[in-house]
């Protein structure tokens, strides 16, 4: 249950160690260690979410600035693997060796904050692996598949690429590239791969999804056909200006496919909503159907070509966030934990919002009441019109209705914050039977500071 709108409030925790004291761009944690990796010039800093100070370094890789990164999922114990993202074009596969004793990656994964003694990262246990080359401008994302299976990034060159692992163990790094997307006109800002829900039985949705979001103004999800073709299968229009970000739903409620959510240069974030229709769903369900469309790659099998549905789908815009920042929001973080979604941008702000119970909304029939703003909306084209009346809850898309619960302004000074992230906490300062558990907020901005802030529930 999300908590009070009135009962939010952001305080400022201690800033992680070393400041960078140059611009960083953001920062993302381990998908389930306590570390978090912060991209600045060309560079990126490992830091300790247990101690707040920096566990290691990867330098030396790029010839230009570092623009994103990501962390390679379901690996074994002791290992650690990064891909970087770079404007020299091209993106680089890191990973952690330490030869000095045995388990010692553990003891510096778990405990150590990793410094070199002197209070600075170590720079000796990060090794480049892969150099992936073939974009013809900056690379502006980069991001693992949930299986890490794919790795994709995307480039000023307006194309997004999809890399596959074809290395025959874990700890071979041999990748091929699989498709080349260049249906975007203009420069391609980020990807996000949908993440593994538990949609079984539903086999028409496989597990691989991709998304992107450009200076065009749209976004664009990609899916796999049957013949290993990566297509297009819906734009989503609707930004009046570069889309700079998204994300996925972490955490979908029910068998619903995950939203997807983006944010831009116009200042909204919006969130879009899979069309699924009911008799599809049973159609799909037929067992020679989940076998034709089973599987990650959503394969098309022996289905006659004149049989075979069309791929392309329906999205809409079911909710635009209350509008807060007054330039461009660089980034916006979905909690997988409570719902809440955090903003960030060029305004200096911290929004955090948060999306209403679907009880909370509906009257004592079952039906929501139209408010001003809704019917603003109305008049505007982003929700189905009711003539001021009532209209009955749309099932499909679930609850609309976001609040904002937090602002916090000048959150790194007069500096833009670059990036924003949801992440758990492990610090000294959280309580010990939280720890792991609980989440903070970690802001990335322009000063080159890195700073977590205590999300403060009373």
């Amino acid at each position: 249950m999300s908590p009070p709108a009135e009962s939010v409030k952001l305080e400022p925790l201690p800033p992680f160690k070393p400041d960078l004291y140059q611009r960083a761009w953001q920062s993302i944690p381990h998908p389930t260690l306590p570390l978090l990796a912060t991209v600045h010039q060309k560079s990126v800093t490992v830091f300790s979410l247990s101690t707040l100070s920096a566990h290691s370094s990867l330098t030396n890789g790029h010839e230009r600035s570092v623009r994103s990164t990501s962390w390679k999922p379901n690996l074994g114990p002791h290992q650690l693997c990064l891909v970087t993202g770079s404007f020299d074009s091209t993106a680089g596969l890191w990973r952690w060796k330490d030869d000095d004793d045995d388990g010692g990656a553990e003891v510096e994964i778990t405990a150590d904050d990793g410094s070199d003694g002197d209070g600075g990262p170590k720079e000796k246990d990060w090794e480049l692996m892969v150099v992936l080359d073939g974009h013809d401008s900056e690379i502006k994302s980069v991001a693992f598949s949930p299986t890490g299976q794919y790795l994709a990034t995307c480039s000023r060159d307006k194309s997004v690429w999809v890399w596959e692992d074809v290395g025959e163990s874990e700890a071979e790094d041999e990748w091929e590239t699989v498709a080349v997307l260049n249906e975007h006109d203009g420069d391609v800002k980020a990807v996000a791969w949908c993440p593994e829900t538990n949609r079984s039985g539903r086999g028409r949705y496989g597990s691989d999804v991709l998304a992107s979001c450009s200076y065009d103004n749209t976004a664009r999800v990609w899916r796999e056909d049957g013949d290993g073709e990566w297509i297009c299968v819906a734009v989503l229009e609707g930004h009046e200006g570069t889309v700079w970000g998204l994300q996925w739903e972490p955490k979908p409620k029910g068998t619903k496919f995950p939203r997807l959510m983006s944010w831009g240069a116009d200042c909204t974030v919006r969130v879009w909503t899979l069309k699924e229709e009911e008799d599809e769903d049973e159609e799909m369900a037929a067992p020679q159907q989940q076998h034709a469309w089973g599987g990650g790659g959503g394969g098309l099998g022996g289905i006659p070509n004149t049989m075979r549905r069309s791929l392309k789908e329906e999205w809409e815009c079911t909710a635009i966030l209350p509008q807060v920042h007054t330039r461009d929001i660089y980034a916006a973080s979905w909690s997988p934990a409570t719902g809440m979604v955090a903003s960030s941008g060029s305004d200096g702000v911290v929004a955090v919002y948060r999306e209403e119970d679907e009880e909370e909304e509906a009257g004592t029939n079952g039906t929501t009441h139209a408010t001003d703003d809704e019917a603003a909306m109305e008049l505007d084209g982003d929700v189905p019109m009711t003539n001021g009346g009532q209209a009955e809850k749309p099932q499909a898309r679930g609850s609309r209705k976001w609040k904002v619960v937090s602002t916090t302004p000048n959150a790194h000074g007069p500096y833009e914050v670059n990036h924003v992230t949801w992440c758990r906490r492990y610090d000294q300062g959280c309580p010990p039977e939280k720890r792991g558990v609980e989440e903070m907020l970690v802001t990335t901005g322009d000063d080159g500071i890195v700073r977590p802030w205590q999300v403060v529930v009373s």
